[in-house]
This record gives C-alpha cells, sequence and structure tokens, in this order.
C-alpha cells in the first residue's frame, strides 16, 4: 500500500514551529489551484510504513550482493561518522579559502593518495559520477587535440565488451565510436584494433581488467600502438578494485581516467543520491581539468587550470563522498589497499572453481574481481534461463547477479563476490547456485515460477518496460 493510501483527514504532526517573520507569498499568478494531496498520517504511521519499506529491500547489510560489475560491498560505518562531523557537514563552499583548510586539506590529500593510487600526475572531483568523471576525461582529450591542431581526431575506439557509458560518454563528447571487438580469449582483437588506428584516432576506452573479468596480457602494446597513432589512451577505472595496490594504470600506458568511488572506495551506492567520479591524467592533460587545482603553498589554495574545460557542476563537487573514501584509503592503508584487491580476486576464483563443473565458464580461465557463466547450455537442454536462476537465488536470501551482461556472452551471468564476503557466505552462495542448478535438471517449470518467497512474486517484465506506470493516479472522489 502507498502512503498516499494510508492515513486520514485531520491527523498529522508539527515538525516546525510557528513562523515569527513575516511570511512572503509568491505572486497569484504562480500560486497552486488546489493545494496538494500530501497524506495525513501520524509519526507512527510514517514510522511504521518506511519500516516496513525497509523489511522488504535487499541490500549489502541484509545478505549476500554478488551484482557483477558493480562491486556492492560493505561500507564501513567510520566513513559514515567521519562525514558526519559537523566540521565538514557545516561548512558552506562560498567561505573564504582560509577558514575551510581543513576541507582543502581532504581534497589535496585524497588526490595525493589517488594520484599514487593510479599512477597518475593530477585529478578533480568535480565530476558527480562515474559516466561524469568519463564525459569529463573524453573533453579532456578533445581539449587536448585541439590545442595541438588536430580537430580531425574525431573517433574513439570502445571495445564491445564495454560498459555502456563508454559509448554514450563518446558520443556526448562528440566523437563517432568505433567498436572493437573481442577475441576468443575475451580479450580486445588485436588484429581488429590495428586495422581500426590512423590518424583520425582521438583514443582509445578500455576497462583493464574488462567486463569478463580478465587481464589484458596485450595492455601495453595495446596502449603502445594507441600512442603511436598519435590516440591518447582513457582508463574506466569501474574495475580498479581488482588490482589496486598491486598495478596502475598510469603504468600500464594510459593517460586518464575515471574512479567509481562508490565500486573501489567503499562510498554509498546508487539509490539516486549523491556520487564521485574523479577525473585524473598525466601531467600533459592536467592544464585542460575542471574548474580549480589545490595547491600547498603558504596554505592551500585554489587554483583554476590554465587551459580548463570549466565547471561541470556546482562548486566543489559531491565533498562528503570524498570524506568517506579518504576515511577508507586512510583506515586501510598502503597494505590494507594490496589486501583488499587480492582478496577480491581470490574470492571471485574460489566461487568459479567451486562451480565450473555443473556452470559453463564465458571463459575459463583464472579471473579477476569478478567471473561471467552462460546458461546457454541450460537452456537449450532444459529450458531453465539465466532469468530464472537469478529469479531463484532471491527465495533463497541472494540478490542476483548482473543478467544478460556483457551482451558478448550468451545467457549471461557475471558474479562479483566483492573482499568482503566470508569465505562461510561464499560457500552458503555456492550451495544455493548448485540447488539452483539441480532444480533446473529436474523440474525448470520450477524455477520459470520464482520468486514465490519474496513481497512481490514474478513480475510481467516485458509489459513493464512496455507500458510503464510513472505516476499515481488518485481515486476519484
Amino acid at each position: 500500500m502507498l502512503i498516499f493510501e494510508k492515513g486520514k483527514e485531520g491527523r498529522g504532526l508539527d515538525l516546525f514551529p510557528e513562523c515569527d517573520v513575516k511570511p512572503c507569498l509568491p505572486r497569484e499568478s504562480d500560486r497552486r489551484e488546489q493545494p496538494p494531496r500530501l497524506p495525513h498520517l501520524s509519526e507512527t504511521e510514517i514510522s511504521r510504513h518506511y519500516t516496513e519499506l525497509a523489511k522488504k529491500c535487499h541490500g549489502v547489510n541484509d545478505g549476500f550482493y554478488p551484482l557483477g560489475s558493480c562491486t556492492m560491498k560493505y561500507n564501513p560505518k567510520i566513513n559514515e561518522d567521519m562525514a558526519a562531523l559537523p566540521e565538514f557537514t557545516e561548512i558552506h563552499p562560498l567561505q573564504p579559502e582560509h577558514t575551510i583548510q581543513g576541507c582543502l586539506d581532504v581534497f589535496k590529500t585524497l588526490e595525493e593518495y589517488l594520484c599514487e593510487i593510479t599512477g597518475m600526475d593530477r585529478m578533480s572531483f568535480q565530476p558527480a559520477a562515474g559516466a561524469h568523471g568519463e564525459f569529463a576525461g573524453l573533453l579532456l582529450i578533445k581539449a587536448y587535440h585541439k590545442s595541438r591542431g588536430e580537430e580531425r581526431r574525431t573517433k574513439i575506439l570502445v571495445p564491445d565488451s564495454a560498459h555502456g557509458t563508454n559509448p554514450a560518454s563518446a558520443v556526448m563528447a562528440g566523437y563517432s565510436v568505433v567498436s572493437i571487438p573481442s577475441g576468443a580469449d575475451g580479450c580486445v582483437d588485436m588484429d581488429k584494433l590495428k586495422a581500426a588506428l590512423g590518424d583520425d584516432v582521438a583514443g582509445l576506452m578500455l576497462t583493464n581488467p574488462n567486463t569478463v573479468g580478465l587481464f589484458d596480457k596485450n595492455i601495453l602494446e595495446i596502449t603502445r600502438l594507441v600512442h603511436e597513432c598519435g590516440g591518447q589512451c582513457y582508463y574506466d577505472g569501474a574495475n580498479l578494485n581488482a588490482i589496486m595496490g598491486t598495478v596502475r594504470p598510469g603504468d600500464m600506458g594510459f593517460d586518464v581516467i575515471h574512479l567509481n568511488l562508490h565500486k573501489t572506495f567503499s562510498t554509498p551506492h546508487g539509490g539516486g543520491g549523491p556520487g564521485s567520479g574523479p577525473v585524473g591524467c598525466k601531467e600533459h592533460l592536467a592544464s585542460f581539468l575542471p574548474s580549480f587545482l589545490i595547491e600547498r603553498e603558504e596554505s592551500l589554495v585554489r587554483k583554476k587550470a590554465k587551459d580548463s574545460i570549466g565547471e561541470l557542476r556546482t562548486f566543489y563537487g559531491n565533498f562528503l563522498v570524498d570524506v568517506r573514501a579518504l576515511t577508507y584509503v586512510m583506515t586501510l592503508g598502503k597494505e590494507g589497499i594490496l589486501a583488499s584487491s587480492q582478496n577480491a580476486v581470490l574470492n571471485a576464483n574460489y566461487m568459479k572453481n567451486k562451480l565450473k563443473d555443473i556452470y559453463t565458464m564465458a571463459y575459463d580461465e583464472t579471473c579477476m574481481h569478478e567471473f561471467v557463466m552462460s546458461l546457454s547450455d541450460l537452456k537449450k537442454s532444459v529450458g531453465a534461463t539465466a532469468m530464472d536462476i537469478a529469479k531463484g537465488l532471491l527465495d533463497n536470501g541472494i540478490h542476483p547477479p548482473t543478467m544478460y551482461f556483457p551482451l558478448i556472452v550468451e545467457e549471461a551471468l557475471m558474479i562479483e563476490p566483492t573482499e568482503t564476503e566470508s569465505r562461510e557466505t561464499l560457500d552458503e552462495a555456492v550451495a544455493v547456485l548448485r540447488k539452483l542448478h539441480e532444480t533446473a535438471l529436474k523440474d525448470a517449470e520450477q524455477l520459470h515460477q520464482a520468486p514465490m518467497e519474496t513481497p512481490v512474486t514474478r513480475l510481467d517484465e516485458v509489459g513493464a518496460a512496455r507500458n510503464p506506470v510513472l505516476r499515481y493516479e488518485f481515486p476519484k472522489e
């Protein structure tokens, strides 16, 4: 039941004291003709309503959440404590620099740490999310080529296993996209890459390890070839959590990078709230960074990047998200950063090897932080699909992995256990997946009906997509 369908006229609670200043109302022409149809509820009813909704949700605090390519891992509570300090929350972005030295130090310290982790020289925290950081990185590449009189470079190369935001960001930045196929090994097809290179190529967007969880063995050759044709190499930082502390994108030959702080550095993930997708680069691109850079002089000062691409959003970016990320990095330290990525790789390979005798692995070799299974054989033999297995997981208290992605794998299920899960949790998940496979062989129809134990059972997803209900219709009075 929606909150609009609860309560009774006249019921309510007082939240605000009586106004002690003269009201200033909008012009008559700007006022509503009818008051808003807000529900009338007591505080008890409101509290119970949202508690009921919370019980119907599944998050990392509820159970296993192996959403491949998204890194749904536990967010340490100390991060929230630091972000809630009044010295951070009660700062105004328009205050003079000498009154916000501590906040500027957060940015500068985090910049230095992230540059050390990634092998970049400078970093801006203006982008508000990962895709926003992608867009910023491409604008840096575009500004760089323009400054050199090479505006003929109009193409961005993107592997076919890339996140969908990669080609979308490239098009938004004014580029045409050339898709580079994957080889039989799941990595970039080197012959197809070489054929696509030319003096019209602005750059290459690449995730390494890639979307099927494999580290591209040709990465140094790839970046060398792109540089030889005059292009720039862009690193999608979505999967940095698999390699941080072991190898740096800057040392692989990448010129620009964006980071998903929610994926790698444990800040809140999704839900429509504020995010942060900082963009970093090598020195030759630093003068084009958005907005200002923070410099350590007699005090910390903001200086506009010399050839800046301009403002991407207001003020500093989502500051409190960056406070959380800095807390995480400082809590782990150098050894902890390495251990985090190593455990992510260990957990993924542990689950993969526990399942590969009954599930077909898209690429049966050592993976990084995630692996992809193909249920194509199961679908052909008994009619059980990736969707059926995913729905079956819901009845067992496990959030489904990513389904039908990447597109280069038929009936794909992408699983990312993350480093924050214990061996016991992984064993339980493996047992559930093995049980579902057995159910599929014996009675696939049972899985076609799943989930049966959730607040909402199997949905008509095609109908919902084609005929979405996007607004609440009040009953006629």
